[in-house]
């Protein structure tokens, strides 16, 4: 990598026409101070944090105890095939690089979580959704987890036909013979 006369690194190529570091030299130009999870177990402490969910996108922030600002992104196949899925994950990128180094929390870690119109939306949109979401994350306001989403029995517990009769002991289950 090269600095031209203002400063700003770029990408030069070799002789056949590839960027010199190989094929992930476009990694060098994420900010600094942003790195990626890679391990399993940091995402689902993400997923403990909070969540706030936008139309193209599901943000989980959670501080990470010192670890530096990092991002995670999850695409699931219910979202598309591998084409999609990977369109949806450079997008995601590229609007995480933009937005964290500015508008996210230090020692933190966000993970974007493709949704289903995430890959039809305009890029203008998704970059207003993310900073709103940064915005929302950084003062606290996270949207309820999804296993507190009402249902039709949220308030009274579950149905009648999940309940054992009260006015009756546990039926057994051993053949008693007749006297």
């Amino acid at each position: 990598m090269s600095r031209c006369a203002s400063g700003v690194a770029t990408i030069t190529e070799n002789a056949g026409g590839l960027p010199f570091g190989g094929p992930f030299a476009y990694l060098a130009s994420m900010h600094p101070s942003l790195s990626v999870i890679g391990k399993r177990s940091d995402f689902l402490a993400a997923n403990r944090g909070l969540r706030v969910a936008r139309p193209g996108f599901v943000l989980l922030a959670n501080p990470n105890g010192g670890k530096g600002k990092r991002y995670g992104i999850t695409v699931t196949k219910k979202i598309g095939n591998a084409v999609v899925r990977n369109r949806m994950k450079r997008r995601f990128r590229e609007l995480l690089w933009a937005a964290l180094p500015e508008g996210g929390l230090p020692d933190h870690d966000y993970i974007l979580i493709g949704r289903d119109g995430g890959v039809e939306r305009d890029f203008a949109a998704l970059r207003t959704e993310l900073a709103a979401a940064l915005t929302r994350a950084a003062e606290g306001k996270g949207d309820r987890p999804a296993r507190w989403r009402a249902t039709s029995w949220s308030t009274e517990g579950p149905p009648t036909s999940f309940r054992r009769p009260l006015n009756r002991p546990p039926v057994s289950h051993v053949a008693v013979p007749a006297a």
